[in-house]
């Protein structure tokens, strides 16, 4: 991946979840205080070292109101901040980010910098406000001890994604989900529960045997009919149903799932293949999504050439949507 991919990445990925977070209590503004809770369920080293401290989203979460309260009572308002409720950012619109939040991120790539969680954290502990330290105090910690525990991780060598498998476009991505490995293995292992993550699935027929899946089990999914903000999806009829095959399964570490149209015979089948680990405050997951081209499309080899960066976009895209569902089914 290159600099700017990952650039334009990792601020995709953080700004998807600070606005979620925002929309729990209604606000279309993103602040610190959210990219803030975005870094602490990031997969990159910027949260490993949070949660690698202690820190967690449920604790983060109430570091961020107990400090609104505390600024509310500070000018003399006395009030109690309303329980948050569930992520609608999917349903809705409108979001922006603060112009605080936004020179975090252009500091996080100034000077050579290359934008990345543990660049953003740099800048977001040092951000003038006072907002963070405080949040860092009511969390046990300081900022003095984030940038030393940032310091430490310079010395361990990135690792390298899985290599692509021959004959398929494929694309590899790590996502952290803050919830035990059994929960989130017990999530992935159900067929009926992959509307929850899987973004072109709305529902999963029953398989008629009740038995634990096995593998070479298949089941029939149906595609989404509208969009989480309830707009209609227009989806041509090959493509609403699909064939769904359980090709791996070790419980808790591995599973793995095939996509197909029956239906439409020159489009290709999507393999999921999800790795859980287990990581302080939840599961580290690494997510391959690959494309397995049908046979009438392998003689097209220049049109297939000159479609690459299309569909590296389009995998990058389902990776970020396949992570982000699944984090967000237990936030």
């Amino acid at each position: 991946m290159s600099k700017f991919t990952g650039m334009a990445a990792t601020a995709q990925t953080l700004s998807l979840t600070a606005m979620e977070e925002a929309s729990r209590r209604g606000q279309r503004a993103a602040d610190i205080d959210h990219l803030f809770l975005a870094l602490v369920i990031n997969e990159q080293v910027g949260g490993q070292v949070l949660r690698g401290i202690g820190i967690t989203l449920d604790a983060a979460r109430a570091a961020v109101a107990a400090q609104h309260t505390a600024q509310l009572e500070s000018i003399g308002i006395t009030a109690e901040i309303p329980d948050a409720e569930r992520i609608v950012f999917h349903e809705t619109g409108g979001y922006q980010w603060s112009r605080r939040a936004l020179d975090i991120f252009e500091r996080a790539t100034d000077d050579g910098r290359n934008g990345d969680a543990a660049a953003v954290l740099r800048e977001l502990v040092a951000e003038p406000s006072g907002m963070i330290e405080n949040l860092l105090r009511r969390l046990g910690t300081s900022p003095a001890e984030v940038l030393a525990r940032l310091d430490e991780t310079r010395q361990i060598p990135a690792h390298s994604p899985p290599a692509a498998a021959s004959g398929a476009l494929s694309g590899f991505a790590e996502t952290f989900v803050p919830a035990p490995v059994p929960e989130v293995w017990a999530m992935l292992a159900d067929p009926a529960r992959m509307p929850e993550w899987e973004p072109g699935t709305g529902s999963v027929e029953p398989a008629d045997d009740t038995a634990r899946p096995r593998l070479g089990d298949t089941w029939v999914s149906h595609a989404r009919t509208h969009r989480p903000d309830g707009k209609p999806l227009n989806i041509k009829p090959e493509f609403q149903h699909q064939q769904v095959e359980l090709l791996e399964a070790d419980e808790g570490s591995l599973i793995a799932w095939r996509f197909s149209y029956p239906a439409a015979a020159r489009a290709n089948s999507r393999n999921i293949r999800i790795n859980l680990e287990p990581a302080a405050g939840g599961t580290q997951l690494g997510v391959t999504l690959a494309w397995e081209r049908s046979p009438e499309h392998r003689h097209r080899h220049l049109l297939g050439l000159l479609a690459r960066p299309w569909h590296r976009f389009a995998i990058w895209m389902h990776l970020a949507q396949v992570g982000g569902g699944i984090s967000r089914a237990f936030r």
